[in-house]
Order: structure tokens, then C-alpha cells, then sequence
């Protein structure tokens, strides 16, 4: 089995599409495979698996994990469906403040890759969704910093929604320019 890698306009977000097989049985695919990833010149030794479940309407980020240590997430919906969005945040990158969004979800089995550097967060389109991805380091609340996900500066289209469902600490998230004045990246 394989997979295909699409770059996305942000250097080293990619969606990771696998061969899917499928009958009237259901479907099998590979949702990882550490060598089909370094064939694609990712490398990236995961040592940690998060599973998430949330209903429509909750919208989580935008997270990340400063350089104290700092992790790739490569992130998959197995039910339901999601808008995921990745931000860069490397301070200098020629990007900085840009964003791409892919929906995830179970029909389509796509996988998004968010690099060291980058804020990462989803809504929830479906009744629920269920998020499962690995982690290139231990989650690490000391490290952890949040950006707001309405920010006006990064203007991320989050298809229309207005009030979506906040955790307290994505209500109490810094906006980007506070984000700037002590980048993480």
C-alpha cells in the first residue's frame, strides 16, 4: 500500500492521503507507516498517541508547544468530520501568520502533517468527531501557549461559524500580535 503527499503553500504542512482499499466488506488502509513517510523525506519518530472526541460546534486551538519542546502532530479524523487548520509561527519565516485549512474526516481519510513552528486547531462539522495523532514529544503543559482562534490578524475563514464551543483556556488565548511581541518559534 501506499500514500500520497501533497505539499500544502506552508513548507513542511503536507496532507498525507493513503491508498485506501475497499469492497462491500468496508475498507483497510494503512493509517501509518514509518517507512512510506521517510520515502517521502519525512522523518519524524513519534512517541506519544492522543485520541480526541468532540461534538459539533467545538472548535479546539489554536495550540502549539513552545521550543522548550516543541512536537509534530500527525493528525487523522476516524469519525465524523473537521476542519483542521494549521498557523505558522516560526518567527522570520517568510509565511508567518499564514494558514491553510483541509477537512478531515472518516469518508476521506486524509491525514494532515503540522510541523515545529506551527499553531494547530480544528472545528468540529459533524454531530461528533473523534480525532486520533501522534505526537513527536510528551504533551507538556508548561511548554503549551494558545492563539486566538478569531484572531483578525490571521483572519482564518472558519466557514462562517460565530460562536463556536471554547474550552476556558481557548477563551483566555493571547491574539497574534501578543503572540509576536514573545514568539515561541
Amino acid at each position: 500500500m501506499a500514500i500520497t503527499v501533497r505539499q500544502t503553500k506552508l513548507d513542511g504542512v503536507v496532507i498525507i492521503e493513503p491508498e485506501v482499499r475497499g469492497d462491500t466488506r468496508g475498507f483497510f488502509y494503512e493509517s501509518y507507516r514509518k517507512q512510506h513517510l521517510e520515502d517521502a523525506g519525512i522523518h519524524v519518530d513519534f512517541v506519544q498517541d492522543n485520541h480526541s472526541k468532540s461534538v459539533k460546534g467545538v472548535l479546539r486551538g489554536l495550540h502549539y508547544q513552545d521550543m522548550r519542546q516543541p512536537l509534530v502532530k500527525l493528525v487523522r479524523c476516524t469519525v465524523g468530520a473537521v476542519l483542521d487548520v494549521a498557523v505558522d509561527l516560526r518567527s522570520g519565516s517568510p509565511t508567518l501568520g499564514q494558514w491553510v485549512a483541509v477537512e478531515l474526516s472518516a469518508d476521506n481519510h486524509k491525514q494532515i502533517l503540522v510541523p515545529v513552528g506551527f499553531g494547530h486547531g480544528f472545528l468540529v462539522l459533524s454531530d461528533a468527531a473523534e480525532l486520533q495523532y501522534k505526537c513527536s514529544d510528551y504533551y507538556a503543559a508548561h511548554t503549551e501557549g494558545a492563539i486566538a482562534w478569531n484572531d483578525p490578524d490571521l483572519n482564518i475563514d472558519w466557514g462562517g461559524i460565530v460562536a463556536p464551543i471554547l474550552s476556558t483556556r481557548d477563551q483566555a488565548a493571547i491574539s497574534f500580535k501578543q503572540y509576536l511581541a514573545n514568539p515561541a518559534f
